[in-house]
């Protein structure tokens, strides 16, 4: 079985490993003083508090493994310096011709994805499209359903 190598940003990379580090030091004693305080009420069988506690502590330490898996396997891209083309890391202010709008996007690693603050996937429809092309150039994109068009306005 081969090992995927998962593409994140500089930033992205500091986000998962400070989000790794309070799960371990913060979050997983918050979760053991629960525990401890839940089996202190007495009978677990009937203890809804301790059970509530578990699960939680299943989540955490599920979480600790997916990130500590992402970080072993992350392949750290530095942000796009070459404002030519649109590349990894690149910020990229578009304009959508069906919908006649503007919109900017940051091009990340599928872990970084965040759509409120328009950091979309490279692996993404429109990420694919648009990684390669130049300002003032038209891009198709492709999705399952349909396809549509966007004109690069500027790399940021």
């Amino acid at each position: 079985m081969s090992i995927k190598q998962i593409t994140i940003t500089r930033e992205g990379y500091d986000r998962l490993v400070a989000e790794l580090e309070h799960l371990k030091t913060v979050t997983r004693g918050e979760v053991a003083e629960r525990l401890k305080l839940a089996r202190s009420y007495g009978d677990l069988s009937e203890n809804s508090e301790y059970d509530e506690a578990k699960d939680e502590q299943a989540r955490v330490e599920n979480k600790i493994l997916e990130l500590e898996n992402t970080i072993k396997n992350a392949k750290i891209m530095e942000a796009a310096t070459d404002k030519s083309q649109v590349s990894f890391g690149s910020t990229v202010r578009i304009f959508d011709m069906e919908f006649e709008e503007e919109e900017t996007y940051i091009i990340v690693g599928s872990k970084e994805v965040d759509p409120a603050n328009n950091k979309i996937s490279s692996e993404c429809p429109l990420g694919k499209a648009l990684i390669g092309a130049k300002a003032e150039d038209i891009v198709t994109v492709k999705t399952q359903e349909s396809e549509y068009q966007v004109k690069v306005l500027e790399i940021l």
